[in-house]
């Protein structure tokens, strides 16, 4: 099981939309929300992605290109 931590930035356009439940379940990811700062015109999420590589890799596609900013995460999560 291929797992990746990444940190999520949303356009106000996007903050309330389900994004993180649709990576989920359209891409058959486990989604672990490890720590968030949403408000009314913006947001982020520090997301670990839990699946096969390629459906990771797929997500994350689809997500950046919704307009979504991704930043692929190594080792410890930012504060």
């Amino acid at each position: 099981m291929f797992c990746q931590n990444v940190r999520l930035v949303f356009p106000s356009h996007l903050v309330t939309q389900p994004v993180v439940y649709r990576m989920g379940r359209e891409f058959d990811l486990a989604t672990n929300i490890r720590r968030a700062n949403v408000a009314n015109d913006h947001g982020w999420v520090v997301l670990e992605l839990q699946g096969p590589e390629e459906d990771v890799l797929r997500a994350l596609r689809w997500v950046r290109d919704l307009g979504v900013s991704v930043e692929l995460l190594d080792g410890e999560l930012p504060d």
